[in-house]
């Protein structure tokens, strides 16, 4: 039987050397004194008795056994040897009585090296079993802003609170979204009883994600997933979930998982797909079929917020000029809550087949419901999301802002412009530096004071009026009940407010040319990609432009006439190079431009800029979890970001 057994192994382990070898890779066991002669160790950590997963074995501490097996830890020695006899011997001791005897190993980034117990290592492998007995000894590599080295002092941090060795994560910040997952605070130990639940959870999960297939996903890890899964199913409510409950619902969802696993998962579409049709034709063709119903899903009532007053207007234009083929129905959640994913489901059942939701915070229960209804197309106003079951849809605002900063940088008087910002959120970064671009082009002079809304203890006004700033761009949007005229760009003088400009969104085209394109066909053109869709159209697209008051001088509107077009048509992007940032660092050298997805998700700002991009917790509650959610990662701004005030 142990023969047998040994001659299996031997077979798995020439099959993993000739698998390696063909790739070019080392075919034998990780050496640890190697990695260390290139790694910096500050200390060693002895971390005592524990199981630990055999998967995370990986090597050996030292050089001498490494060449008698395959990098998948199987024997490569012949049947014979003293060592093979001691192999066998150890494959009949864990049939008869299991293998007890703890080994002895270094654990280094998450990865364990053994020191002592290579064959009893190997055995257990070759019986796929999940763990071993061990004697741990932690080598703690010196802190440094290398990725790894980061995932792994969270990793430390989160052991130190759970004793949990087997959650393995390849993103920055996965931990600590784990332990707010699972309903624990940041330093909040967890009982015998959370572990044993989310053992069992991890081990149920663990099996229907291999099932699926999981370990064929590459640049992921199957605790990435798990806390993919969390995010659409809670904890609470998994936690005692069977393997193929689990399964079933990673069935629905299992496009998406896919789509964790590629880092440039999200083709932008800038601009619509255009075949030629007119909404006529469009119209005429369809005409006898049955209308679609198409739902609208805000977050506020339009009466209440600025944001959803604007896609009021849009569902309003929409049926106005697609009425005969499309009816339109309006559903208010009243805030983002759990009801939300009820509210949605509804929508659905009401026969809507085509949603959309309006704000970022929707988008977890867009996906949740749309992986339940495949045969509902339902699209989030949000950006640089990466879903396979959802689309997303957003406009390239900043381009409007470069036009209103020229107008701002031509007019002000002492070089100084305010601007508020609202969330630290994906393209508000843009929005600010295209600003501030437009002023610096007309004015190398002008400075652009950021005043962040969502701030705590800040007040806005006192911030400008005290450095003198009369030239502020502010919020795009009013609804009608809303009298005050802080909004688009205006000049403030003697508690004298007069509007100058204002960038405007034209939802109501947006959504006409998505709702053609899905009678047209151009929906399943666009779909050929095996990425997630993100539409961001701009001002070529028609979606949004600048109002600009009759009073501005002739020879600015000329300008900004001009460069609009310039922008429209693709003459011109706001973000071509040279570009310095507020360190003086070079982001962009000259006559470059910058790829859209670098501008979506730029974290820095120009160097005229004065002011900085704050750490959400620096805002008030009710901007949290916006920003938690789409927000920018504020900590990597920490070193050297000079003071909002």
């Amino acid at each position: 039987m142990a023969f047998d057994d040994y001659i299996k192994a031997q077979k798995l382990a020439v099959k993993a050397y000739k698998a390696a070898t063909s790739r070019g890779q080392y075919p034998y066991l990780p050496v640890l004194d190697d990695l260390l002669q290139h790694a910096d160790v500050e200390g060693e950590v002895r971390l005592g008795i524990s199981n630990i997963p055999l998967n995370q074995v990986i090597g050996t501490s030292t050089a001498g056994r490494t060449r008698a097996f395959a990098n998948n830890f199987m024997p490569l020695l012949e049947y014979g040897s003293e060592f093979s006899a001691k192999w066998s011997h150890l494959v009949d001791a864990q049939i008869e009585e299991g293998i007890h005897d703890a080994i002895k190993v270094y654990e280094f980034m998450n990865k364990y090296y053994v020191v002592e117990g290579n064959k009893r290592a190997s055995v257990l492998k070759f019986f796929d079993s999940p763990s071993i007995l061990a004697d741990v000894t932690r080598k703690v590599p010196k802190k440094t802003d290398d990725l790894e080295v980061r995932i792994y002092y969270e990793f430390m941090d989160f052991y130190d609170i759970t004793k949990i060795n087997y959650v393995q994560f390849s993103k920055l910040g996965n931990y600590p979204k784990l332990i707010e997952s699972v309903g624990k605070g940041p330093d909040e130990e967890w009982s015998d009883d959370d572990l044993m639940d989310f053992s069992s959870f991890h081990t149920a999960f663990y099996r229907a994600y291999k099932e699926k297939g999981g370990a064929k996903l590459t640049n992921m890890t199957c605790d990435d997933a798990l806390l993919y899964y969390l995010s659409l199913y809670p904890y609470a409510e998994s936690k005692n979930m069977m393997s193929d409950e689990i399964k079933k619902n990673l069935d629905k969802i299992w496009s998406e998982i896919q789509l964790l696993q590629d880092d440039d998962s999200v083709e932008l579409l800038m601009d619509p797909t255009n075949e030629g049709k007119t909404v006529k034709k469009v119209i005429n063709m369809i005409m006898p079929t049955k209308k679609k119903n198409v739902a609208f899903v805000y977050d506020k009532a339009p009466s209440t917020s600025d944001w959803v007053y604007g896609h009021e207007l849009g569902r309003l234009h929409l049926q106005e000029n697609l009425g005969e083929i499309i009816d339109t129905h309006v559903y208010v959640t009243n805030d983002v809550s759990d009801n939300s994913e009820n509210i949605l489901e509804d929508v659905c059942n009401d026969g809507n087949e085509i949603i959309f939701t309006t704000t970022p915070q929707l988008i977890k229960a867009s996906v949740k419901v749309a992986a339940n209804h495949p045969d509902v197309k339902i699209l989030n106003c949000s950006l640089n999301s990466s879903h396979a079951t959802v689309r997303t849809y957003y406009t390239r605002m900043y381009e409007a802002k470069f036009l209103t900063g020229l107008i701002a940088g031509a007019l002000c008087y002492n070089d100084k412009i305010g601007y508020v910002a609202d969330y630290p959120i994906y393209g508000e970064a843009a929005n600010i530096n295209a600003f501030a671009l437009g002023a610096k082009m007309v004015n190398p002079r002008a400075k652009v004071y950021l005043a962040w809304s969502t701030l705590k203890n800040f007040n806005v006004n006192n911030f400008f009026k005290e450095r003198g700033i009369s030239y502020i761009s502010s919020q795009d949007s009013l609804t009608p009940e809303n009298g005050q005229r802080k909004f688009g760009l205006y000049v403030e003088k003697n508690d004298d407010r007069k509007n100058i400009a204002v960038p405007v969104y034209h939802w109501g085209a947006l959504y006409e040319q998505l709702i053609k394109s899905i009678f047209e066909g151009t929906w399943k053109i666009d779909d050929s990609s095996d990425k997630a869709i993100n539409y961001w159209w701009g001002l070529s697209a028609g979606v949004i432009d600048i109002i600009y008051s009759n009073n501005l001088p002739t020879g600015i509107v000329k300008l900004v006439e001009l460069m609009k077009n310039n922008i429209a048509s693709g003459v011109f992007n706001p973000f071509t190079g040279p570009i310095t940032d507020q360190n003086d660092i070079l982001q962009l050298d000259i006559y470059k431009i910058l790829k859209p997805e670098e501008i979506m998700t730029m974290d820095w700002l120009y160097n005229n800029v004065i002011g900085n991009i704050p750490d959400v917790d620096d805002l008030i509650d009710s901007a949290k979890a916006v920003v938690t959610l789409r927000g920018l990662d504020a900590s990597i701004h920490a070193a050297g970001k000079p003071s909002l005030l």
